[in-house]
């Protein structure tokens, strides 16, 4: 039976080229022009997982991510980390001088600014999907206008890379969630990384405790993000990822956290798949 995977976007995607790295067998893609539709996919049962960007090197944490997996109470299973090379493309023969716009995901204009800069009179048009920006390009033969998108959709949608290699950073990488509605239960020897969320007690101290029961208990913390309780005017929820070298260090720090916090929550426990050279 062919697994599905909805994705954000379209084939030629970034997430498109994470399901093609990540899973080995033969898998049908469900393509989703927003991460809310990618949401409803999952929950629908249209599709099987689903592949999620969660944060970026340059950008920074998608926190509005981390918000829809908790509040529809899905499951992190697993990571990938993904080299995001940023391409300038439009339809064959023009030059950057004949680009009067260029059109793609904010997250890609955000990692090209520094480029962009240099070109004041082209007008930055914010759009769903970097690939899908490419496709509309070739199928609608538009001059003057070029993408942001991957090298390969620029070979999937036949256009020409008028300027390589665009991105601000040069080690620029995408850290990618792949979510289930039911949790994916691996050996705890195998489990070394974990997503979680909680609320605390708006008194002083209590975050400050809670990292030293992390420390203590010998969790790396990698990151750690606050989002404001829409219906609790000054309560935050805080979203925290782990590593950890020993799982009953975590199992430990799991049971301290629960009598801690008001609210204690695991969004995913998981294999830690973060690439050495991009260890901090």
């Amino acid at each position: 039976m062919t697994t599905k995977i909805a994705i954000q976007g379209i084939k030629g995607s970034f997430h498109h080229q994470v399901v093609k790295e990540y899973f080995s067998e033969n898998v049908a893609i469900d393509e989703c022009l927003s991460f809310e539709e990618l949401i409803d996919s999952l929950l629908s049962g249209k599709s099987d997982q689903a592949v999620m960007a969660i944060e970026n090197s340059i950008a920074g944490p998608i926190i509005p991510n981390y918000a829809l997996i908790d509040k529809n109470n899905l499951h992190i299973i697993g990571e990938h980390y993904l080299s995001i090379h940023q391409n300038l493309m439009a339809l064959k023969g023009q030059k950057i001088e004949d680009i009067k716009e260029v059109h793609s995901h904010p997250m890609a204009i955000l990692q090209c600014m520094d480029f962009l800069k240099q070109y004041p009179n082209i007008k930055l048009v914010e759009d769903k999907d970097t690939a899908e920006t490419a496709r509309r390009i070739q199928e609608k033969q538009l001059t003057g206008i070029a993408a942001i998108a991957s090298k390969t959709a620029s070979e999937m949608y036949d256009l020409e890379i008028i300027a390589p290699e665009i991105q601000t950073i040069k080690n620029n990488m995408t850290r990618f969630v792949i979510i289930k509605k039911q949790n994916s239960f691996l050996p705890e020897n195998e489990i070394n990384r974990a997503s979680i969320k909680f609320e605390l007690d708006h008194k002083r101290g209590s975050l400050a405790a809670v990292l030293n029961v992390m420390s203590d208990c010998k969790l790396n913390l990698t990151k750690i993000q606050s989002l404001p309780k829409i219906e609790t005017p000054w309560k935050y929820s805080f979203f925290v990822d782990v590593t950890f070298e020993k799982y009953e260090d975590f199992a430990k720090a799991k049971t301290l956290l629960n009598i801690m916090a008001e609210y204690f929550k695991i969004l995913g426990e998981y294999k830690n798949t973060k690439p050495l050279s991009s260890e901090s």
